[in-house]
């Protein structure tokens, strides 16, 4: 019987092991979409204690926690930060099987080298031990530099105006840190918060937003904006891709009607965001950016919480909602205009888990390798049984060694063993083909696979500034 997170954790035999100590713990992080603040990154945050750095905003942690039966005070309440950590610690014991158990016991050692199980009786203990850690230095920049996380791309809405990525630019911060583009706020016509978004982007470019015409060149100009200060990378998070054939005589008339105040309908809502996906895709392939798609979620399920908490509080879900169809429509009407440009899609309904691999491997052009990326298993799939899906799918329909690996997509600083989780469990599967006589034992071959994964091909396919050859 093997102990509890030992060192072969998740590696199963001592190929698997050789693969991951040797090939994958050598390699840097580079942490091509996430949610960390770039305000904290500049001001190189320090956290007060662990409720700060662990628990602040962190909806999985959350979720857990009400299904544990405790009151929301706890969590996104104004119960104080220690009774807060108390009332994760009481839940700990109760996630057994759940990946947060892994993760929680992961962090706790990789972070504060603390070994001993959280639960309510050690829980005092260890907050002690956790601050003292903290105190003594643990910043955003030390765990940036500790984790040896080489780019962290952030997630920034087009009117942010970057001016805590310009610090971090001019700071001696060796990882480098830059914007991504979600414009998902331009998709929201008819919706309450349409308006006020758009009297922000006006602000932010400068542009007098009357009319569509104006509210793309808005779009344009931030577009350009973001790229001078080194975003490569846009995203979108979709319940479903938008295709729906729509020109721009079309998509004005929709615009005219939200901006003088008049109802949507959900019809013309699908038809502006269609046209809108189509310009955004096109701005992207001139610049020579990544466009990321997050699919399939079903986001803010429960309206009473939705009212009283707001989003990403954790009342999401897996979407149901027909993906496939929709998703070869949007790639190919951009692959008809030759403006199809490298592409990440993720997904998060395990039923689409080979339809998506399939589709990315019809729209691979012969020019660019793995140009279209089945995206590293997300939100409710970031899991074993997740991970091991998205590899396996992807090994049996494309090309595994053109893959680019895992991204934290978090708010927390304290998600970096989360790459070590996916590494693992990358290792293992290969070790494993490889005692069943299906792969070679031939380490320069599987090294190679390995390394590539876990960083190297991201960073060629990426093509992020100032990043010499991998």
């Amino acid at each position: 019987m093997k102990g509890f997170l030992t060192e072969d954790f998740f590696l199963t035999n001592e190929r698997a092991g050789r693969l991951y100590h040797e090939f994958a713990v050598p390699q840097p992080i580079l942490d091509y979409h996430c949610h960390l603040s770039p305000r904290d990154i500049a001001e190189n945050r320090r956290f007060a204690n662990l409720f700060e750095i662990w628990l602040e905003g962190d909806h999985y942690k959350w979720r857990a926690m009400r299904a544990n039966g405790i009151a929301e005070k706890y969590c996104t309440g104004d119960a104080p930060p220690y009774e807060k950590f108390l009332a994760w610690a009481r839940t700990v014991p109760f996630t057994l099987r759940n990946p947060l158990y892994h993760w929680t016991h992961l962090e706790l050692r990789r972070y504060f080298g603390i070994a001993e199980l959280l639960d309510e009786t050690s829980a005092p203990a260890i907050w002690e031990r956790a601050n003292a850690v903290l105190a003594d230095g643990l910043t955003a920049h030390a765990i940036l530099q500790k984790f040896r996380v080489e780019v962290v791309c952030t997630t920034d809405d087009p009117t942010d105006d970057l001016r805590h990525h310009q610090e971090v630019a001019k700071s001696h911060l060796p990882t480098r840190v830059f914007p991504a583009f979600r414009p998902d706020k331009a998709l929201a016509i008819g919706k309450a918060e349409f308006a006020p978004w758009i009297d922000k982007m006006s602000q932010a470019a400068n542009v007098d937003v009357r009319n569509l015409s104006s509210f793309l060149q808005a779009l344009q100009q931030r577009h350009v904006y973001f790229h001078s200060l080194g975003c490569r990378l846009s995203d979108h998070g979709l319940d479903h891709c938008y295709a729906t054939p729509c020109s721009e005589r079309v998509a004005a008339a929709i615009f005219s009607k939200a901006h003088a105040g008049q109802p949507i309908t959900e019809d013309e809502r699908t038809q502006f965001a269609s046209f809108m996906m189509l310009f955004f895709g096109r701005l992207d392939a001139e610049k020579g950016w990544t466009k990321q798609l997050h699919l399939g979620a079903e986001r803010n399920v429960n309206t009473v919480a939705h009212r009283t908490l707001g989003a990403d509080s954790g009342f999401d879900a897996v979407g149901d909602l027909p993906q496939g169809r929709q998703l070869i429509a949007y790639l190919d009407l951009l692959s008809q205009e030759n403006a199809l440009p490298r592409m990440i899609v993720y997904n998060v309904n395990p039923a689409d888990t080979f339809q998506f691999a399939t589709v990315i491997g019809s729209f691979q052009d012969g020019e660019t390798a793995g140009k279209v990326q089945y995206g590293s298993a997300w939100w409710f799939l970031d899991q074993k049984q997740g991970i091991t899906a998205q590899i396996e799918a992807l090994s049996n329909t494309g090309l595994l060694s053109r893959f680019i690996g895992m991204v934290t997509d978090s708010r927390s600083f304290m998600s970096y063993p989360r790459h070590e989780y996916f590494r693992r469990i990358l290792c293992d599967i290969i070790g494993q083909d490889v005692m069943r006589g299906e792969l070679p034992d031939d380490d320069a071959l599987l090294g190679r696979l390995i390394q590539d994964v876990c960083y190297r091909n991201a960073k060629q396919y990426l093509q992020l500034p100032g990043a010499p050859s991998p």
